[in-house]
């Protein structure tokens, strides 16, 4: 059998259960590969009951084989990994295989509160960041002002590099933002002792990308955020600062496209969204009560209460295009179990025509209103449910339509947070491109 290079995205705005699902396919995987966003992004994983909160670690750490890459399309906060590398510490993991890219751009103190203030700057046209400074970081990487990892193991270096940006940003917080400036001989030792720390985890990612792959290593490929907050592809505005998208991968990593064997796409069994921007499903009242409790929705990052809608189809038939999936993961169908029906979404009225796409402007998107259908739920419990023929026939027939629907087969139902609460239709790595729940 042959082995695989795969990429797991986000098919809708992100907090879809990634990092569940990345853990699943970690246990084939050699090698884990982040390959944008920065610390806006989280994933919760439960394994024997203990809640594990990583944000720039890929879950494949808690396996002690693979080799996790934090790659050169990220932005890292050192201060925020290092927490989280203690904090795995702490619960006895093994970390020799934590890597990170050189190359990979550093967000800065000022980036943290140029990100606030301009926020706060927007008012009601604010886009709903979590404040930790990535847009900012991105931005100084795109104009060529940025600070990256290999800086910070340098002190001549690093105060090289900083000159320009510290000045530039501290008249910008104090003249623009009313923000005191900070001290620069502050932050270059603050930022010398993170690089110190992180010396021993600093490699040449692409190299040792491109390594993996001559010794025929299986090589799974991470995402953060979705489909739909992609800066390019998504509900811009109201978008991150990079490309969660499969195409990401190629550019955040540092591989050819030829690489890439498969792409496996994430969606919840409904939809949820953070921040702001338009959310055509959106539920209002007791219903979206009950599926943000039942199904824990709040941010692992910022811990802000998600938006909570039916499932949409239409940005999932997008989802499935832009990023070419091969099979999806559905994650938390048994927070649906206690409903009597359930709409799905099979497409949009834009002034009083019916469309079936994703309109690329967003004030249209913004007028766009759902078409559902109905059916039936099931009213029992999933969480016990380990194989297809366990599940109840209206979840088989629920699952069935969004295979139809999206066009593209499910390869996994997760039916809870632990590990086992998980349902593997076909091997999502080897196996053809085709599932037992086809559409």
């Amino acid at each position: 059998m042959s082995l695989a290079n795969v990429v797991v995205v986000g098919a809708q705005w992100g907090d879809e259960g990634k990092g569940k699902i990345t853990d699943l396919l970690s246990r084939s995987a050699d090698v884990v590969v982040r390959y944008q966003g920065g610390v806006n992004a989280g994933h919760t994983i439960v394994v024997d009951d203990e809640v594990l909160k990583l944000h720039l670690i890929p879950s494949g750490i808690l396996y002690p084989d693979t080799t996790c890459l934090i790659g050169p399309g990220t932005v890292i906060d050192p201060k925020v990994l290092l927490t989280e590398i203690e904090m795995l510490l702490e619960n006895d993991i093994d970390i020799t295989g934590l890597q990170i890219a050189s190359t990979a751009h550093v967000t800065m103190p000022y980036h943290r509160l140029l990100d606030k203030a301009m926020e706060k700057q927007r008012g009601e046209q604010k886009i709903g960041t979590t404040g930790r400074g990535i847009g900012p970081t991105y931005a100084d990487k795109s104009q060529r002002n940025g600070i990256r990892v290999i800086d910070l193991l340098d002190e001549q270096r690093l105060r090289d590099r900083l000159i320009l940006p510290m000045q530039e940003k501290n008249d910008l917080l104090q003249k623009v933002f009313e923000v005191n400036r900070l001290d620069p001989e502050k932050v270059i030792d603050e930022y010398l002792k993170y690089g110190k720390r992180l010396t021993p985890h600093v490699v040449d990612c692409s190299r040792a990308i491109h390594q993996a792959a001559r010794n025929k290593k299986n090589i799974l490929f991470e995402g953060a955020q979705g489909t739909l907050l992609d800066l390019d592809h998504g509900t811009y505005p109201f978008v991150t600062s990079s490309n969660p998208v499969s195409g990401g991968a190629c550019i955040g990593a540092g591989v050819g496209p030829t690489l890439i064997d498969r792409v496996i796409g994430v969606a919840k069994a409904y939809t949820t969204r953070v921040g702001e921007g338009p959310f055509p499903t959106e539920l209002q009242g007791s219903l979206n009560d009950q599926l943000c409790d039942r199904g824990g929705e709040f941010g692992t990052t910022t811990g802000r209460r998600r938006r909570c809608g039916w499932f949409d189809g239409v940005i999932g038939r997008y989802a499935v295009e832009v990023n070419g999936l091969d099979c999806l993961a559905i994650t938390k169908l048994d927070v649906l179990d206690e409903l009597d029906e359930i709409q799905v979404c099979v497409a949009y009225e834009l002034n009083e025509k019916r469309i079936e796409y994703f309109p690329s402007c967003s004030e249209d998107f913004a007028n766009c209103k759902p078409i559902f259908e109905r059916l039936p739920g099931w009213q029992c419990s999933t969480a016990d449910c380990r194989r297809l023929e366990d599940l109840p026939e209206t979840a088989m027939a629920y699952l069935r339509f969004l295979a139809d629907l999206m066009e593209v087969p499910i390869a996994i139902v997760s039916l809870g947070a632990n590990r086992d609460q998980t349902i593997v239709v076909e091997d999502p790595i080897h196996g053809p491109k085709r599932a037992l729940l086809s559409a």
